[in-house]
C-alpha cells in the first residue's frame, strides 16, 4: 500500500493559525458574531454577569436568569467568557444569530446593552494596559 500525503491538511492551517514556526504561540479565539478565527489579542472578551445578584441561584433544570453582558478588556474577569470584534458587524450578527446565551452557556434573557455601548462607543479596549 502505497501511503498518500496531502499538502495543506488542516493541522497545518491550524499550526499557522497559533504562530507555529516562528518560536512562540499565541492563543487563538472565535468571534461569536462572525464565527472568524483570530489572535485572542485582537478581539474583545465579554462576561454575564447576573443582574439579580442578590438573589439566590436558580436550579440549572429549567430555571433561567438574566444577566447582563459586559465587556472585559482587562480578561481577568471571573466566569465564563466569549469573544467578539470590537465592531458593529459583528455584535450585529451575534445578535441576530442569539450566540450570546450560548456562547456563555446561560439560559434567560441576556441584556447586551453595556457591550452594545462600550462597542459602538468606541470604549471597547482590546487589553487592560
Amino acid at each position: 500500500m502505497e501511503r498518500r500525503t496531502v499538502s495543506g491538511d488542516a493541522g497545518s492551517a491550524r499550526d499557522t493559525a497559533r504562530g507555529a514556526g516562528r518560536g512562540t504561540s499565541r492563543p487563538v479565539r472565535t468571534c461569536v458574531g462572525c464565527r472568524q478565527r483570530a489572535a485572542a489579542s485582537e478581539l474583545l472578551r465579554f462576561v454575564a454577569i447576573a443582574i439579580d445578584s442578590d438573589l439566590p441561584r436558580s436550579p440549572d433544570i429549567g430555571g433561567s436568569r438574566a444577566v447582563r453582558v459586559v465587556p472585559d478588556p482587562t480578561r481577568r474577569a471571573p466566569g465564563r467568557g466569549a469573544h467578539l470584534h470590537p465592531i458593529p458587524a459583528c455584535l450585529a450578527l451575534a445578535e441576530k444569530r442569539r450566540a450570546f446565551g450560548r456562547a456563555l452557556r446561560v439560559a434567560g434573557v441576556c441584556d447586551i446593552t453595556p457591550l452594545s455601548e462600550a462597542i459602538h462607543g468606541g470604549k471597547a479596549r482590546l487589553t487592560g494596559s
